[in-house]
Formats: structure tokens, C-alpha cells, sequence
């Protein structure tokens, strides 16, 4: 007992040290707030389709959270930048829970009512996510940055495979109000431990529309001027568009129809691939840090061979049993989950490492803005492919197109990438 306090106690001396009360009170306030929302995201679904019976009316409700964030994200980018970041962040999580909570006392349930309070929450959503990420980096040095986003990811990573269980047990014994409560609840205590946290910035309010213009164009000759940056954020926007897809299409697909794979056998593959991403993302903590930066390439090698085998296994090939595949699958799954995660922390280090606290809000805005673009363009693709293609043939487009990608980068601009970016004049 003596030797597990003093190793626990070791340990925490440890974290509090490098990571500092700020990352953790954020951290805590974060997690609340995310554990809240992945419970209403499952209720509301379920209530929309309760009442509708409708896919058409879930994917309205859809795209008023996505449509708000299309339009708003530069806009947001630029407030991000010019407003007390801290202040933003506090009072958007309070103003989301005191609507929230409205809804509830006035009882306004009904589908029309729920649209709106959907585009209103996304909105404030929009313009937390600008302040968010443009002071979080600030929070922690940059040479603990890495370990930072690992314990973020992996507190998010809990919250996926949680909030579902959670959501579906919420609604099925006190419906969508209960939900809707509980994620009201969530946002006051997030706002709460916000306020807890040390953090200074320098307030420029925005005098007229034309300076919103301008920042935006400051940020646009920023991203021009700095070939690391646009280097990599081009290279990580063609992997997404390629890659991305197939897991939100093709595999489950490939599962669910080609394998017959069970809905228990189907969730388990998701969440294997959930605990190999928390493997990666410790694998950072503990070990790697900011020495994953420079591995980034050799991950993603791994993860596209990962692929591979499953596109082999998917194929005509190989002839096995439900259960075989599946237990291949899993075992698949698991190590890819980890490469994910050694690939997208680093790479979301990284960026963030490259651009000024000053500059962040929009930039990575506008990075959002970009993802949002192409992941959509990409899922639509591949849905009109599917009708031409086999699933594998289509995974090993993907993985080709990434495998040649990847080589084209490595040979021209590895050193600019994993150089030291952050020194690049602009």
C-alpha cells in the first residue's frame, strides 16, 4: 500500500508539473461539458425519430448544427482573435445551459421548437470552438503540447463510448427532457470551471465590418506566407478526404452487409478501435511526447498497411467465417486505432505550434471550415462509387491514393514538415 501511494502520488506530482492547474481545470470543465452533449446527440436522434419516423427530418436536424458552422466559422475565427477568449468561452457555456434550461420550463418540445434551439446551439457552438482553440495551446508549453492533446483526445475518446450507453439508458427512462437537463447541468458546470482558469488576452473589439474583412485576409497572406503550415494543412486535407470516408461509409457498410456482422459484433469493432486509440494517445503521454512529431510519417506507413490488410480481407481472396473476419477485424482495429491517434495528435500539435496565439482563432477556423468542406465531398463521392465499385476495390483506391500521397511528401518536403516550422518568418 505504501509503494502504490507513493508511485500515485509521484504520478500526480508529475502531471500537475508539467501540465499546469489552467490545462486541468479546462480539462475538467471540457470533459463535463462533452459528456452532457454525447448524451443529448443520442436522445435527440431517437426523439427526432420517436416522433417522425422520419431519416429526412434527422438529416434537417443535422444540417442545422452543420450549416450555422459552414457560414459562421470565419466570422467566428476573427472573434476568436479580437475578444477576451476566456470571457467568450465562459459565457457562451452558461448562455447554452440557460437555453437549454428554458425549454424545459417553458416546455417547448416540439419538433419546430427543437429545430431552432439546434441552430441556436450550434451558432453559440461555432464561436466557443474559436475561442476554445485558439487559447488552449496557450494554456501549456509547447514542448508539452503533445501530452496536452493526448489527455484531450483520450478524455473525448471516453466520452464517445460513454455518452452513447449513457444517452440510450437516459432517454429510454426519462425521455428527451431528461436529457436536455442533464446536458443544461453539464454546460453550467463546464462554465463554472472555466471561470477558474488563469488567462489573459488582450481584447480588440471589432469597430465595423470591414476589420473582420481584414483579419480574415491577415490570416489568409499568413497561411500563404508559411509553406510549412500550408504544406501540411493541404497534405492533412487530401489524407482526410481520401481516408475519412471509408471509415464513416465503407466499413461500415463492408460489416453490416457484405460481413453480416451482428449490431453487438458491429459496436465492438468501433469500440476496439476507441481502445486503440487511448493506447496511442497514452503512448504519447508516456512516452513519446514531442518525439511523435517526428514519427508522424512512419505512423501513417503503419495505419495505411493496417488498411491494406483489411482491404485484402474484404476481398474475393480471402475466403473465412463470420466470426473469422470478425476476430481479425478486431485485432486490426485495435492497432489502428492506435496509428490514428500517433498520426492526428501530431499533426494537430504541430499547427498549433506553427501558428501565433494571435492568429489562431481564425486560422484554425478556417482549417475547420476546410475539413468540414471536403469530408462531405468526400462521403458523397464514395456513395455514388459504391454503386460502380466493390468496397475493397474502393479502400484500395483510398489507401493507394494516401500511399502515393504520402511518398510524394516524404521525398519533397519531409524536412519542412517535421523541421522546426514554428521558426519560419512571416
Amino acid at each position: 500500500m505504501i509503494i502504490k501511494l507513493h508511485v500515485s502520488d509521484h504520478l500526480s506530482r508529475y502531471l500537475v508539473k508539467i501540465l499546469n492547474r489552467n490545462f486541468w481545470v479546462y480539462t475538467a470543465g471540457r470533459f463535463i461539458s462533452q459528456i452532457g452533449w454525447a448524451i443529448q446527440d443520442i436522445a435527440l436522434p431517437l426523439y427526432v425519430l420517436d416522433q417522425t419516423k422520419s431519416g429526412t427530418m434527422m438529416s434537417v436536424f443535422v444540417m442545422a448544427e452543420l450549416v450555422p458552422r459552414l457560414i459562421l466559422s470565419p466570422i467566428a475565427g476573427v472573434v476568436g482573435d479580437r475578444y477576451n477568449r476566456k470571457a467568450l468561452m465562459v459565457w457562451l457555456d452558461i448562455a447554452r445551459g440557460i437555453l437549454l434550461f428554458s425549454i424545459i420550463w417553458l416546455n417547448l418540445l416540439d419538433l419546430k421548437s427543437l429545430l431552432i434551439v439546434q441552430i441556436l446551439m450550434s451558432i453559440m457552438g461555432t464561436f466557443f470552438s474559436a475561442g476554445i482553440s485558439a487559447m488552449y495551446p496557450d494554456l501549456v508549453e509547447k514542448e508539452e503540447l503533445a501530452k496536452a492533446n493526448s489527455i484531450i483526445q483520450s478524455a473525448g475518446i471516453a466520452t464517445r463510448i460513454a455518452g452513447p450507453i449513457m444517452g440510450g439508458v437516459i432517454y429510454a427512462f426519462g425521455g428527451i427532457k431528461l436529457a436536455i437537463l442533464i446536458n443544461a447541468i453539464s454546460f453550467f458546470g463546464s462554465g463554472l470551471f472555466e471561470m477558474l482558469i488563469h488567462y489573459e488576452w488582450k481584447s480588440r473589439k471589432i469597430g465595423n465590418i470591414g476589420e473582420v474583412w481584414e483579419d480574415l485576409k491577415e490570416g489568409l497572406s499568413f497561411l500563404k506566407a508559411r509553406k510549412s503550415i500550408s504544406l501540411l494543412l493541404i497534405y492533412a486535407l487530401i489524407l482526410n478526404f481520401l481516408l475519412n470516408p471509408i471509415g464513416t461509409v465503407v466499413l461500415p457498410y463492408l460489416y453490416r452487409v457484405q460481413f453480416g456482422f451482428s449490431s453487438t459484433q458491429f459496436g465492438s469493432l468501433e469500440t476496439a478501435f476507441m481502445v486503440g486509440m487511448l493506447l496511442g494517445n497514452m503512448l504519447i503521454m508516456g512516452k513519446l511526447g514531442p518525439r511523435a512529431e517526428n514519427l508522424v510519417f512512419k505512423f501513417l506507413f503503419v495505419e495505411l498497411i493496417l488498411e491494406g490488410i483489411m482491404t485484402v480481407l474484404a476481398s474475393p481472396c480471402v475466403s473465412m467465417n463470420t466470426w473469422q473476419l470478425y476476430l481479425f477485424f478486431v485485432a486490426i482495429q485495435i492497432p489502428s486505432g492506435a496509428t490514428n491517434a500517433l498520426v492526428n495528435v501530431p499533426i494537430m500539435t504541430k499547427l498549433q505550434k506553427m501558428v501565433p496565439s494571435e492568429l489562431r482563432g481564425r486560422i484554425f477556423s478556417v482549417i475547420e471550415l476546410l475539413a468540414m468542406g471536403t469530408t462531405p465531398i468526400g462521403v458523397a463521392l464514395v456513395g455514388v462509387a459504391m454503386r460502380l465499385l466493390e468496397a475493397y476495390q474502393l479502400m484500395a483506391i483510398a489507401i493507394l491514393g494516401g500511399f502515393l500521397i504520402t511518398v510524394y511528401y516524404v521525398l519533397n518536403y519531409a524536412s519542412i514538415i517535421i523541421g522546426d516550422g514554428e521558426k519560419e518568418s512571416y
